[in-house]
Protein backbone atom coordinates (compact mmCIF):
# COMPACT_ATOMS: atom_id res chain seq x y z
CA UNK A 1 0.00 0.00 0.00
CA UNK A 2 1.17 3.53 -0.71
CA UNK A 3 0.10 6.78 -0.39
CA UNK A 4 0.38 9.91 -2.15
CA UNK A 5 1.37 12.87 0.37
CA UNK A 6 2.01 16.64 -1.04
CA UNK A 7 3.18 14.98 -3.97
CA UNK A 8 5.56 12.24 -2.33
CA UNK A 9 4.80 8.49 -2.14
CA UNK A 10 5.20 7.32 1.23
CA UNK A 11 5.14 3.13 1.93
CA UNK A 12 3.13 1.80 4.40
CA UNK A 13 5.17 0.95 7.52
CA UNK A 14 5.15 -2.37 8.33
CA UNK A 15 2.27 -4.00 10.26
CA UNK A 16 3.17 -4.11 13.67
CA UNK A 17 4.18 -0.67 13.78
CA UNK A 18 1.26 0.49 12.33
CA UNK A 19 -0.94 -1.23 15.18
CA UNK A 20 1.29 -0.22 17.86
CA UNK A 21 0.87 3.56 16.23
CA UNK A 22 -2.81 2.96 15.86
CA UNK A 23 -3.16 1.27 19.74
CA UNK A 24 -1.23 4.60 20.88
CA UNK A 25 -3.80 7.22 18.61
CA UNK A 26 -6.53 5.56 20.47
CA UNK A 27 -5.39 5.76 23.47
CA UNK A 28 -4.45 9.21 23.41
CA UNK A 29 -7.94 10.18 21.51
CA UNK A 30 -5.20 11.53 18.35
CA UNK A 31 -6.96 13.04 15.35
CA UNK A 32 -6.91 11.09 12.11
CA UNK A 33 -3.68 13.74 11.13
CA UNK A 34 -1.66 13.01 14.34
CA UNK A 35 -2.19 9.29 13.57
CA UNK A 36 -1.18 10.63 9.58
CA UNK A 37 2.20 12.53 11.33
CA UNK A 38 3.24 9.55 12.80
CA UNK A 39 2.74 7.37 10.61
CA UNK A 40 4.97 9.54 7.96
CA UNK A 41 7.35 10.16 10.77
CA UNK A 42 7.98 6.31 11.26
CA UNK A 43 8.30 5.99 7.39
CA UNK A 44 11.15 8.62 7.59
CA UNK A 45 12.83 6.97 10.33
CA UNK A 46 12.76 3.46 8.35
CA UNK A 47 13.78 5.41 5.29
CA UNK A 48 16.95 6.44 7.51
CA UNK A 49 17.71 3.57 8.85
CA UNK A 50 17.72 1.84 5.50
CA UNK A 51 20.18 4.43 4.36
CA UNK A 52 22.31 3.85 7.59
CA UNK A 53 22.43 -0.07 7.03
CA UNK A 54 23.26 0.47 3.25
CA UNK A 55 26.18 2.84 4.01
CA UNK A 56 27.23 0.04 6.22
CA UNK A 57 26.82 -3.27 4.22
CA UNK A 58 28.77 -0.99 1.25
CA UNK A 59 31.76 0.17 3.74
CA UNK A 60 33.13 -3.93 3.27
CA UNK A 61 33.61 -3.67 7.41
CA UNK A 62 35.63 -6.75 8.52
CA UNK A 63 33.66 -6.53 11.58
CA UNK A 64 31.46 -3.71 12.95
CA UNK A 65 32.54 -2.21 16.03
CA UNK A 66 31.86 0.64 18.14
CA UNK A 67 33.49 3.33 20.57
CA UNK A 68 31.21 2.36 23.08
CA UNK A 69 32.37 -1.23 22.78
CA UNK A 70 36.21 -0.07 23.17
CA UNK A 71 37.50 -0.54 26.81
CA UNK A 72 38.71 2.58 27.98
CA UNK A 73 39.40 1.76 31.26
CA UNK A 74 41.91 -1.15 29.80
CA UNK A 75 43.53 1.49 27.14
CA UNK A 76 43.58 4.32 29.61
CA UNK A 77 45.85 6.19 27.82
CA UNK A 78 43.86 6.38 24.41
CA UNK A 79 42.21 10.25 24.49
CA UNK A 80 38.08 9.07 24.65
CA UNK A 81 36.90 12.08 24.99
CA UNK A 82 39.11 13.17 21.63
CA UNK A 83 37.55 9.91 19.75
CA UNK A 84 34.26 10.79 20.81
CA UNK A 85 34.79 14.35 18.89
CA UNK A 86 35.83 13.02 16.15
CA UNK A 87 32.64 10.93 15.81
CA UNK A 88 30.53 14.28 15.33
CA UNK A 89 32.31 13.80 12.26
CA UNK A 90 33.29 17.35 11.16
CA UNK A 91 36.93 16.16 10.48
CA UNK A 92 35.35 14.80 7.37
CA UNK A 93 33.70 17.78 6.32
CA UNK A 94 36.84 19.27 6.88
CA UNK A 95 38.37 16.91 4.83
CA UNK A 96 41.46 16.51 7.79
CA UNK A 97 43.10 12.79 8.09
CA UNK A 98 43.24 10.83 10.76
CA UNK A 99 46.33 8.63 11.81
CA UNK A 100 46.54 5.52 14.17
CA UNK A 101 50.20 4.42 14.80
CA UNK A 102 50.52 1.66 17.76
CA UNK A 103 52.19 -2.09 18.05
CA UNK A 104 50.01 -4.78 16.85
CA UNK A 105 46.94 -5.60 19.22
CA UNK A 106 46.72 -1.70 20.62
CA UNK A 107 43.22 -0.73 18.92
CA UNK A 108 44.00 1.01 15.85
CA UNK A 109 41.79 -0.92 13.66
CA UNK A 110 38.63 -0.62 16.36
CA UNK A 111 38.99 2.73 16.80
CA UNK A 112 39.36 3.36 12.97
CA UNK A 113 36.39 1.38 12.48
CA UNK A 114 34.50 3.06 15.32
CA UNK A 115 34.95 6.39 13.37
CA UNK A 116 34.00 5.32 9.98
CA UNK A 117 30.95 3.47 11.41
CA UNK A 118 29.79 6.51 13.14
CA UNK A 119 30.36 8.45 9.64
CA UNK A 120 28.31 6.31 8.03
CA UNK A 121 25.88 6.28 10.61
CA UNK A 122 25.79 10.25 9.27
CA UNK A 123 24.60 9.12 5.69
CA UNK A 124 28.31 9.09 4.43
CA UNK A 125 29.83 6.97 1.50
CA UNK A 126 32.68 5.39 3.08
CA UNK A 127 35.17 2.44 2.25
CA UNK A 128 37.43 0.31 4.33
CA UNK A 129 40.16 -1.71 3.36
CA UNK A 130 43.83 -2.67 4.30
CA UNK A 131 46.43 -1.21 2.40
CA UNK A 132 47.81 -4.07 0.77
CA UNK A 133 43.83 -5.22 -0.17
CA UNK A 134 43.78 -1.41 -2.25
CA UNK A 135 47.23 -1.72 -3.86
CA UNK A 136 45.97 -5.68 -5.51
CA UNK A 137 43.00 -3.92 -6.67
CA UNK A 138 44.71 -0.88 -8.02
CA UNK A 139 47.35 -3.59 -9.80
CA UNK A 140 44.62 -5.80 -11.18
CA UNK A 141 42.86 -2.41 -12.80
CA UNK A 142 46.25 -1.15 -14.31
CA UNK A 143 46.93 -4.88 -15.96
CA UNK A 144 43.18 -4.10 -17.62
CA UNK A 145 43.65 -0.42 -18.27
CA UNK A 146 40.98 0.64 -15.73
CA UNK A 147 43.42 2.51 -13.68
CA UNK A 148 41.94 5.80 -13.47
CA UNK A 149 38.36 4.60 -13.19
CA UNK A 150 39.08 2.59 -10.18
CA UNK A 151 41.39 5.34 -8.53
CA UNK A 152 38.49 8.07 -8.95
CA UNK A 153 36.15 5.53 -7.84
CA UNK A 154 38.35 5.56 -4.57
CA UNK A 155 38.04 9.47 -4.63
CA UNK A 156 34.54 9.51 -4.79
CA UNK A 157 33.89 8.01 -1.30
CA UNK A 158 33.42 10.73 1.72
CA UNK A 159 36.25 8.92 3.65
CA UNK A 160 38.20 5.85 3.07
CA UNK A 161 40.10 3.78 5.85
CA UNK A 162 43.28 2.38 5.23
CA UNK A 163 44.11 -0.80 7.56
CA UNK A 164 47.65 -1.71 8.46
CA UNK A 165 49.50 0.97 5.98
CA UNK A 166 53.32 -0.21 5.93
CA UNK A 167 52.90 -3.35 7.11
CA UNK A 168 54.32 -5.24 4.52
CA UNK A 169 57.15 -3.55 1.85
CA UNK A 170 55.59 -1.75 -0.73
CA UNK A 171 57.74 -1.95 -4.45
CA UNK A 172 57.82 1.24 -5.80
CA UNK A 173 55.32 0.48 -8.64
CA UNK A 174 52.62 -0.33 -5.98
CA UNK A 175 53.60 2.47 -4.25
CA UNK A 176 52.98 5.02 -6.93
CA UNK A 177 49.36 3.46 -7.67
CA UNK A 178 48.42 3.98 -3.81
CA UNK A 179 50.44 7.20 -3.93
CA UNK A 180 47.49 8.00 -6.81
CA UNK A 181 45.04 7.25 -4.09
CA UNK A 182 46.35 9.11 -1.43
CA UNK A 183 47.53 12.73 -3.28
CA UNK A 184 43.82 12.53 -5.32
CA UNK A 185 42.43 12.41 -1.63
CA UNK A 186 44.64 15.55 -0.11
CA UNK A 187 42.27 18.44 0.97
CA UNK A 188 39.50 16.95 -0.96
CA UNK A 189 38.06 13.90 1.14
CA UNK A 190 38.71 12.17 4.01
CA UNK A 191 41.19 9.24 5.24
CA UNK A 192 41.76 7.44 8.34
CA UNK A 193 44.92 5.44 8.10
CA UNK A 194 46.42 2.75 10.88
CA UNK A 195 49.96 1.92 10.91
CA UNK A 196 52.36 0.16 13.45
CA UNK A 197 55.50 2.37 12.51
CA UNK A 198 56.37 5.87 13.23
CA UNK A 199 56.72 7.73 9.57
CA UNK A 200 60.50 8.26 10.09
CA UNK A 201 60.31 4.17 9.60
CA UNK A 202 58.53 4.27 7.10
CA UNK A 203 61.40 3.80 4.07
CA UNK A 204 61.74 0.66 5.57
CA UNK A 205 58.18 -0.54 3.68
CA UNK A 206 58.42 2.31 0.91
CA UNK A 207 62.16 2.03 -0.44
CA UNK A 208 61.12 5.16 -2.41
CA UNK A 209 62.57 7.65 -0.44
CA UNK A 210 60.99 10.90 -2.25
CA UNK A 211 57.87 9.09 -2.67
CA UNK A 212 57.41 7.68 0.72
CA UNK A 213 58.10 11.26 1.71
CA UNK A 214 55.32 12.46 -0.93
CA UNK A 215 53.06 10.52 0.78
CA UNK A 216 53.66 11.18 4.66
CA UNK A 217 53.59 14.76 3.93
CA UNK A 218 49.96 14.78 2.56
CA UNK A 219 49.15 12.01 5.16
CA UNK A 220 49.67 14.29 7.73
CA UNK A 221 48.73 17.78 6.67
CA UNK A 222 46.20 19.03 9.29
CA UNK A 223 45.80 15.44 10.25
CA UNK A 224 44.63 14.23 13.60
CA UNK A 225 47.69 11.64 15.05
CA UNK A 226 46.67 9.31 17.65
CA UNK A 227 49.23 6.71 19.37
CA UNK A 228 47.69 4.04 20.26
CA UNK A 229 50.92 2.92 22.48
CA UNK A 230 52.91 -0.60 22.49
CA UNK A 231 51.36 -2.86 24.93
CA UNK A 232 48.75 -5.27 23.24
CA UNK A 233 45.07 -4.11 24.03
CA UNK A 234 43.78 -7.71 23.40
CA UNK A 235 46.60 -9.05 25.70
CA UNK A 236 45.69 -6.97 28.79
CA UNK A 237 42.21 -7.72 27.96
CA UNK A 238 42.24 -11.25 27.95
CA UNK A 239 44.66 -10.82 31.04
CA UNK A 240 41.92 -9.13 33.03
CA UNK A 241 38.94 -11.26 31.75
CA UNK A 242 41.03 -14.41 33.24
CA UNK A 243 42.22 -12.71 36.48
CA UNK A 244 37.87 -11.94 36.80
CA UNK A 245 37.49 -15.51 36.42
CA UNK A 246 40.01 -16.63 39.01
CA UNK A 247 39.06 -14.04 41.17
Amino acid sequence: MRWLFFGAVFRRPEQPKCARLAEQAVKERQSHLSYLDALLEAEVEERERNVVRRRIKEAHFPKVKTLEEFDFETASHIPSARLRKLTEGEYVARTEPVIFIGETGTGKTHLATALAVAACQQRRRVRFATAAELVNELNEARQKNEINRVVNRWNRYELIVLDEMCYVATPDAAAELLFQVIAGRAERAAVIITTNLPFSEWTTMIPNARLCKAMVDRLTDRAHIIETGTESYRFRRTLAKNKGAKA
